[in-house]
């Protein structure tokens, strides 16, 4: 286990250092939490995350008889300080609960908006008419900035069905960004892929390179500035957040960039003001839900398109007697990726924020659709690509179907997000997905404050369309992909589950329930499994590990054409990143994570069994 060799030699080297915000200091003897152990099994409340801090802030909050929507927010809270580049309170996600009480799955859509002021016209440079190159001139900008929707999901989390204040919440978070947590591989990574970006501005370049250097694996990295945001938090509440002074300061980032004078990047302005973050509401709503072999499969509801398209892809894929099938694991993994590009093409044509497209959820979310759908699947062949969307507009479930116009679209969505699964004693189900968009998100730290702001609206289309359901537009919500996930058997959890990953988190949680149910995994190898990804293109995305793998039968047999997996920001070949809880017969619960993606998740529970 080469990774764990490196946390124990970091957990050494922080003994005798520590970074902090602004100059050098020992390390303090309080324990840091950096073992990762990708399965926990166990009573009394699970949790799984990304990062072993996250992991135990979560697993205190529930030792101490709170439930699992305080954990939740604990564990955010605490993915802010050690987790920084894929979330935080400048960003947003969608949250979806499980109440045991009632037997009620409920979901907050805490997904980020355009300010009011935003034109059709904003991702266009106007020296040259044309859209700024994606990355990183767009994505490095204050015209990239949601109004950050995380804050008020929290809030409105622990209002609905919390037993704890939002400063005991972030009471764990503030001690681990006081005391700091151990530098590891990743961290250090990711500060290297974005180190231009976070040069390109003065706050950043403050936190993250002090002195114009990387921090050192081993060393201990401390964010005095936003212990004191949480404290300013816990003290007045989310109202401090979205009004006030930090709002203030907030806007003047987004609409005057702390540039540093010798960056070569344009930095785009943005639009965004005090009256925007004052306006902003985390919304309560239905979630998804479809059958798939006797399990209800809850999911997120637009602006997200993971619950229509992993419901959908799931309504295919009922069709087909894959169970049937599990020892020929290449024909089931073929009808996952053709059921998946099927999904993906109605998700380009139909999907946008429903506050501003008529999205036709009910439909794409039927079962009879979805055996329409599965006309289109050829057991033996890969269709194609792109394949084209269905006709909502009328549909009986026979074949042959008559498809629709394809969508004009292009995928934007950047691949760094996090995601954690909590229950606790109760048999409450928290599956939470939050987010900055890219790994950094815009980049720009809010000075004196310790966090970045998103570039979450580089997830609408960049070239504005009237006939585009992800148009910009002010006051819109843009589209995602995040898919936090509950299934329930006879009324009761059986998994819960999600990831981050851009558009392939739909792919990640979908190809993670077939594994589970349709091969017959366990939960813990469904995660660990080579992924690959379609999203109706000509070629299939897959890791090299898939494609070692399955690669030749699929090419063969059914047609595919795989491409190996990697994308445009970093060198990673990974896909997704996992967590999930399944909830055993003898009344355990088994938390799961990555074993190996993202230098392993950590996976812990209140009261261990043997």
């Amino acid at each position: 286990m080469p990774h764990l060799g490196r946390r124990l030699a970091a957990v050494t080297a922080a003994l005798a250092m520590s970074v902090t915000t602004g100059a050098l200091s020992p390390a303090s003897a309080d324990p840091r939490q950096t073992d990762k152990n990708p399965t926990a099994t166990g009573y009394g409340g699970a949790v799984s995350t990304v990062d072993p801090e996250a992991s135990a802030a979560a697993i205190d909050v529930l030792s101490k008889g709170g439930n699992a929507v305080d954990a939740a927010v604990a564990a955010a809270a605490t993915l802010g300080v050690t987790e920084p580049y894929s979330a935080g309170i400048g960003g947003g996600g969608y949250f979806v609960y499980y109440d045991a009480k009632s037997g009620k799955v409920s979901t907050i859509d805490g997904r980020e908006t355009a300010p009011a002021g935003i034109k059709q016209d904003a991702f266009i440079d106007p020296a040259t008419k044309k859209p700024y190159p994606f990355t990183p001139e767009l994505v490095t900008s204050g015209v990239s900035v949601g109004i950050p929707g995380t804050p008020a999901t929290w809030e409105r989390a622990l209002e609905r069905w919390g037993s704890i204040s939002l400063g005991d919440a972030l009471k764990p978070a503030i001690k681990v960004a006081d005391r700091g947590f151990v530098v590891d591989d990743t961290f250090r990574n990711q500060t290297k892929d974005n180190q231009a970006r976070f040069a390109a501005f003065t706050s950043t370049r403050d936190l993250y390179l002090q002195g114009g250097k990387l921090p050192e694996v081993g060393s201990v990295f401390q964010n005095h500035d936003l212990a004191d945001t949480y404290r300013l938090l816990a003290r007045k509440g989310m109202s401090a957040f979205y009004t006030g002074p930090l709002a203030e300061e907030i806007a003047k980032t987004v609409q005057n960039p702390p540039k540093s004078p010798d960056t070569k990047l344009p930095v785009p302005v943005g639009s965004m003001t005090t009256e925007d973050l004052a306006n902003y509401e985390a919304l309560d709503q239905d979630p998804t839900h479809v059958d798939y072999r006797g399990y209800d499969v809850y999911g997120m509801a637009p602006s997200s398109s993971g619950g229509t398209t992993v419901g959908e892809s799931l309504n295919i894929l009922d069709v087909f007697d894959l169970p049937g099938l599990k020892k020929d694991q290449p024909a089931v993994l073929h009808h996952y990726l053709e059921a998946s590009a099927l999904a993906f093409a109605d998700r380009g044509k139909y999907v946008g924020d429903p506050a501003f497209v008529d999205v036709p959820t009910e439909a794409l979310t039927d079962p009879i659709f979805g055996k329409e759908r599965a006309c289109e699947l050829d057991p033996n062949h890969a269709a194609a690509k792109p394949v084209k969307p269905g006709n909502v507009t009328s549909y009986d479930g026979t074949c042959p179907a008559k498809p629709a116009a394809l969508a004009d679209e292009k995928d934007t969505e950047n691949i760094s997000t996090t995601n954690m699964t909590v229950s606790d004693k109760w048999g409450n189900v928290v599956e939470y997905t939050l987010t900055i968009e890219q790994t950094g998100g815009s980049g720009m730290v809010v000075p004196g404050r310790g966090f970045l702001l998103n570039n979450e609206l580089t997830d609408f289309s960049t070239v504005y369309s009237a006939t585009d359901p992800n148009r910009i537009e002010p006051g819109k919500r843009p589209r995602s992909s995040m898919s936090p996930t509950i299934l329930l058997e006879d009324g009761k959890p059986f998994l819960a589950l999600g990831s981050p990953g851009g558009s392939t988190i739909i792919t990640t949680v979908l190809q993670t329930i077939v594994n589970r149910i349709d091969l017959g995994m366990s939960t813990p190898d469904a995660i660990a499994a080579p992924r690959a990804s379609q999203r109706n293109t000509e070629k299939v995305t897959a890791e090299p590990a898939f494609i070692d793998k399955y690669g030749p039968a699929l090419t063969s047999r059914f047609g595919h054409k795989l491409t190996p997996s990697g994308d445009s920001f970093t060198s990673a070949s990974e896909i997704g990143a996992a967590t999930a809880i399944e909830f055993l017969e003898d009344g355990r619960t088994l938390a799961a994570a990555e074993p190996v993606r993202r230098g392993g998740g950590s996976a812990m529970v209140v009261k261990p069994s043997k």
